[in-house]
């Protein structure tokens, strides 16, 4: 599985909410399938997500500014979450 392309197909077919707020609010309502973190997002951030349980959380190897890229954004995205992939196989990674 080519990881980018799932995200981005994810992300263009789908329903994927980016940033640490929007992705915050998002698990706390309960709507979140699986949560993607840049390797460079704030420990506090990462911190926070482990107190979810049954909360699924991929950390991307890359910077903020590489997922960003990978999302097809020009700008830093620290975390994501996806609400629904779409078209995307992206959630298979909770089954590998």
């Amino acid at each position: 599985m080519d990881f980018n392309a799932s995200l981005r197909r994810a992300i263009k077919t789908g329903n994927v909410i980016l940033g640490q707020n929007n992705t915050e609010k998002c698990i706390k309502e309960g709507k979140a399938q699986m949560i993607v973190v840049a390797g460079n997002c704030p420990s506090v951030f990462t911190a926070k997500l482990t107190a979810y349980e049954n909360l699924f959380i991929h950390t991307f190897e890359g910077s903020s500014v590489a997922l960003g890229k990978a999302c097809g954004k020009p700008f830093m995205v620290s975390t994501l979450a996806v609400i629904s992939p779409g078209e995307s196989d992206i959630l298979s990674l909770k089954r590998a």
